[in-house]
């Protein structure tokens, strides 16, 4: 019998090589695997950039009345079609005193019209008055049969209204658009009462409409408290003089020596009013419990800004559980609407893509700070560029007087930056500061980062307290919170500044023991496209700029994705100083408004 021969296996040590290769057989899998979807991803970038190169055409936004037109369905000319009882019309187009749209031909020449007058007699102070006490009292709520009763939860939408008609059409025409503006209720509160206006209003149709008329106004008292009184002291008297001539108030001017005007005055008086009127007054809303939001005639919203609205209040029981305000139009100097890859010719969209005046607000702002734009694109890495001459516009006022540092464009050939670049000074003077003082300059630095549409699907938000420069626009709260507002009525009414927002702010400063919190949306949903105002005046305050600035801005958003983004995440804001209290801009030392405000506050129920 042979002998079996045969090896005997001895094993080895493990010395880890086999762990190795697996490791790095994972690790190339891996790799692969985030190369193919990066690709994918890039793919699919590139893609949606091409099916938007017909809505960045132009380098240059049209803003003739025919290319306003076109950006809004046709259902909804009927807002923009002026309708003024003064004449009436026949022929191709329509025209009207004042009106914005002069129905322009597509070479931006108005269409010829035969206008054949009509006599109309716009109502007395007497009648106004009557109308005024009318709708108060009535409280009709138009609509309700169609889109049924206000329910608890439901979102109130307050817009204060003066006699700007032009802007408040455009705003019509944005919330028409809105999704789910079916469900709320819009309350619109006058403090000029005026047929046209009335008639506007009155022919909504996409959700319930609510009227109310401040019953306190300069029009319905042009001579007496709180208009201007014969005998009122003149704004610059000193109040040696003033005593002398025992002019009305002439113990208190404002803490830098001026006495009351009633054009200012009369906004603040009409803000505390139109809040304590939705919360406290109409019969429609006592048991209501949801988010009102305030808005103002020149303002202009977004598509998704009640969708989002809905998702930030849904979101603050983890976000931000101290949040009491929320704000979705905001200050920003960097957001991600403005998208473009440049793949071929690398061609710049700077002129198209820039924020002209008040684009973000910055008109409404009440430090009044007028400043002028440069606006240039990158293609390099450089951290900035010159600007030509030619392509500065002049942009109204900042929403505050802080400096932002320009970012440089890191993304190469691949991400145009467009970058404005505003000279303001850093300083205030208190003097400047006082009532209806004039305007001050300074130096900020705007920036709008180009950043591909795949980041738009996660909303940005951050929260921090309540400032009144920042967040004074499109902002909501419920009754919970104006109910500690309102205890605080008394340091609201005799706060001398005669700004609203400023004085809320010296409320949360000075009075609340839950402080104004607010959450912000980094993507402002609500635009300002007002270029007139109190504080500021254009040679021209019926331009279409703006407004075709905002549509372009909003088109390029809706075709890139941009909107109803599925989910919400917080982002750390940049480090903020303290707020300070800061002395008021004057022009309340009336103690008439002192105590007509306060009044203003009691509940009638």
């Amino acid at each position: 019998m042979s002998k079996m021969r045969g090896r005997i296996l001895i094993p080895l040590p493990n010395t880890g090589a086999m762990g190795r290769k697996r490791n790095n057989f994972y690790m190339r899998s891996l790799f692969l695997l985030a190369l193919c979807i990066f690709g994918l991803l890039q793919y699919h970038n590139f893609n949606y950039l091409d099916s938007r190169d017909n809505v960045l055409g132009d380098a240059v936004t049209n803003d003739s009345d025919d290319a306003i037109l076109a950006m809004v369905p046709a259902t909804l000319h009927k807002y923009l079609t002026p309708h003024s009882r003064n004449h009436t019309t026949s022929g191709a187009g329509v025209i009207s005193g004042g009106a914005l749209l002069l129905n322009a031909s597509s070479s931006g020449a108005a269409t010829a019209t035969t206008i054949s007058f009509d006599v109309y007699h716009p109502p007395n102070i007497t009648e106004i008055k009557r109308q005024i006490v009318r709708y108060n009292d009535m409280q009709s709520v138009l609509n309700e049969d169609v889109f049924g009763p206000l329910q608890n939860d439901s979102v109130i939408i307050v817009v204060q209204v003066h006699t700007r008609i032009t802007y408040l059409r455009h705003l019509i025409v944005s919330l028409a658009q809105a999704r789910d503006i079916s469900k709320v209720l819009l309350v619109f509160s006058h403090d000029y009462y005026d047929d046209d206006i009335n008639d506007l209003v009155q022919q909504i149709d996409f959700c319930k409409v609510m009227q109310i008329f401040y019953p306190y106004s300069i029009q319905t008292h042009p001579n007496e408290y709180p208009g201007v009184d014969p005998n009122d002291c003149p704004r610059n008297i000193k109040k040696e003089q003033a005593l002398i001539t025992n002019c009305n108030n002439a113990m208190y001017p404002d803490l830098y020596g001026h006495y009351r005007e009633a054009k200012f005055t009369q906004t603040k008086h009409h803000w505390i009013w139109k809040a304590n009127r939705v919360f406290n007054e109409l019969e429609v809303t006592r048991y209501h419990t949801g988010l009102v939001l305030f808005l103002e005639e020149d303002h202009y919203v977004a598509e998704d800004f009640l969708y989002l609205l809905a998702m930030m209040q849904q979101r603050t029981k983890d976000l931000c559980p101290q949040c009491n305000v929320l704000s979705l139009g905001t200050y920003l100097k960097t957001f991600n609407y403005y998208t473009y890859h440049s793949k071929t010719n690398k061609k710049s969209y700077a002129s198209s893509l820039i924020s002209t005046n008040s684009l973000l607000g910055y008109n409404r702002n009440k430090n009044r700070n007028s400043v002028q734009l440069a606006v240039s694109s990158s293609y390099s890495s450089s951290s900035s560029a010159q600007s030509p001459p030619s392509s500065k516009v002049y942009v109204g006022d900042t929403a505050d007087n802080q400096r932002a540092s320009d970012t440089s464009n890191k993304r190469g050939n691949l991400i145009n930056t467009v970058t404005a670049t505003a000279a303001t000074s850093d300083t205030t003077n208190n003097n400047e500061q006082s009532s209806h003082s004039s305007s001050k300059n300074g130096a900020q630095t705007w920036n709008y980062h180009v950043l591909p549409s795949l980041y738009s699907v996660y909303q940005k938000v951050e929260v921090m307290p309540w400032v009144s420069s920042k967040h004074n626009m499109g902002f909501a709260f419920n009754r919970t919170t104006w109910s500690h507002i309102r205890k605080c009525a008394r340091h609201f009414c005799t706060y001398d500044d005669y700004n609203w927002d400023w004085s809320l702010q010296h409320v949360s400063q000075q009075c609340l023991k839950r402080k104004l919190h607010a959450m912000i949306v980094k993507g402002p949903r609500v635009f300002h496209i007002g270029e007139c105002g109190v504080h500021h005046k254009n040679k021209n305050c019926e331009s279409n700029q703006v407004i075709s600035k905002v549509q372009h801005v909003l088109r390029i958003a809706k075709n890139s994705h941009q909107l109803f983004p599925r989910s919400l995440t917080l982002t750390v804001p940049s480090l903020m100083k303290k707020s300070k209290l800061r002395k008021g801009n004057g022009g309340w030392g009336d103690l008439r408004d002192h105590e007509l405000c306060l009044n203003m506050t009691l509940p009638t129920r």
